[in-house]
């Protein structure tokens, strides 16, 4: 009796401990909330499941079941971050992460999580989180946001700057990071590092407002470092790409190419090249006739004091729209090209007559924007401080030194990859049965450039 009353009482503790391992190892549903327990147990298997990558395969599917659970959780998962590596734990360190800031965030526990966030970013291994490339770029975005909570957007910038290349295939691929890199490189004015972003020819585009944005910010930090034709490039790029509808962001950025374009050549077309969407070729001109084209048609007179009474009428206008101080830099330019054009008919000229030719106050306001012209290459002349005179030179570059032949050779090898870059994109186009179809659609019925004024029977 006894020994068989033992056996049952062993059967039914079996029973108990089978109950209990398996409510352990079962994942949570995403209908419930998790319990503590339930999360320590997790971090345990994120701790034994992050050495072969099959285990962390595994692992991936298994925080999937349970993500929606853990975001019930949020405000109660940050002191489980301290139990795991993140340079070890990388996938189920991003799951938790992403978790604790799904929520409401404080400006104090932004402060927080800032921190966190930057070491995990910056220690985070690449392959485990390559597996959740969604998550991860949901995670930097609010990363981005909690920067700006706190209003500290300079410690977001190196962070971002390793996320954008741990998430992109290649330095070919624009990803949804971009944009939000540039802007935070914008806002702590680290014009430098946001360049080093800016050499990257890009070709893989997967989201089109992420290339409106990374144009349009990438254009602004180059206007910041005064490369004005690489911000000319940029912001043509915006308000040439495809678009069904005119954006805001197009908008903005023509207003910006205008002005650039008047600072660095001198004049504006408003017209658009026949590659730009018919949508923007209508109406971009429209939303900016009233000042930016006017002013462009004011500078075109060469006549500095109608260009500052323009300015000075709708100032409140360029202000609102953030683009005071283009302008002003465009009010500066028209000195420039009319010191320029001296240089075409003088060889010698005073201080003070160059003044008065080019409206400018003094002899002394006169000979700083000669020698600011001098020291960025835009002139070539010399100053004599004793009588005040002004000596014209010829170009003194001879264009065949080492360090000249060298750049045309690698502006002729930059050429040639990009060549052979767009004829395997044509080729796979040509093919693209979508695309093709698309186009066949949206293509005029007629079409009178694609023929001949007299059909070729009809040729005598």
């Amino acid at each position: 009796m006894e020994a068989g009353k033992r056996k049952t009482e062993e059967e039914q503790q079996t029973l108990v401990d089978r109950k209990r391992k398996a409510e352990i190892s079962e994942p949570p549903t995403t209908t419930t909330t998790v319990t503590m327990n339930a999360v320590e147990t997790l971090v345990t298997q994120i701790q034994g499941l992050s050495g072969s990558p099959n285990d962390v395969v595994a692992l991936h599917a298994h925080l999937n079941k349970v993500d929606e659970a853990l975001r019930g959780e949020s405000a109660r998962l940050l002191p489980f971050l301290d139990q795991i590596d993140p340079s070890i734990h990388s996938l189920g360190y991003l799951y938790l992460l992403d978790a604790c800031t799904s929520g409401p965030v404080s400006k104090e526990l932004a402060a927080n999580l800032v921190l966190i966030t930057s070491r995990f970013i910056t220690s985070c291994s690449t392959e485990q989180i390559r597996l959740a490339p969604e998550k991860f770029t949901g995670m930097c975005k609010r990363f981005k946001d909690q920067v700006l909570l706190i209003e500290a957007p300079m410690r977001g910038v190196a962070p971002l700057l390793v996320a954008v290349r741990k998430v992109q295939p290649s330095s070919e691929h624009l990803t949804s990071l971009h944009p939000d890199f540039l802007q935070l490189c914008l806002l702590a004015k680290c014009y430098k590092t946001g360049l080093s972003l800016l050499e990257d020819d890009i070709f893989e585009v997967t989201q089109p407002r992420d290339l409106f944005l990374y144009c349009y910010y990438g254009g602004m930090i180059c206007i910041g470092q005064k490369h004005f034709q690489k911000a000319l490039e940029l912001l043509h790029n915006v308000v040439t790409a495809p678009m069904t509808s005119i954006n805001a962001i197009a908008v903005e950025a023509y207003k910006k190419y205008a002005l650039v374009s008047l600072i660095d050549n001198g004049q504006f077309s408003p017209g658009l090249p026949k590659y730009a969407s018919s949508s923007a070729q209508r109406n971009l001109k429209n939303f900016c006739q009233q000042p930016y084209i006017e002013l462009a048609n004011t500078y075109s007179t060469g006549k500095i004091a109608e260009l500052e009474t323009f300015v000075q009428k709708h100032r409140e206008k360029f202000e609102s729209d953030n683009n005071l101080g283009l302008v002003k830099q465009v009010v500066s330019s028209m000195y420039k090209r009319n010191i320029q054009r001296l240089t075409q008919t003088y060889l010698t000229l005073s201080l003070q007559d160059i003044a008065n030719t080019v409206q400018l106050n003094s002899a002394k306001e006169a000979e700083m924007h000669v020698l600011q012209m001098i020291q960025d290459g835009e002139i070539f002349a010399t100053i004599n401080q004793k009588d005040g005179m002004v000596r014209f030179l010829e170009d003194p570059e001879q264009y065949k030194s080492s360090g000249v032949i060298e750049r045309i050779d690698s502006s002729i090898q930059r050429l040639m990859t990009l060549s052979k870059k767009l004829t395997n994109m044509d080729e796979q186009m040509s093919c693209d049965s979508l695309y093709l179809a698309k186009a066949g659609r949206e293509r005029q019925r007629f079409d009178f450039d694609d023929f001949d004024s007299v059909p070729q029977k009809f040729n005598m």
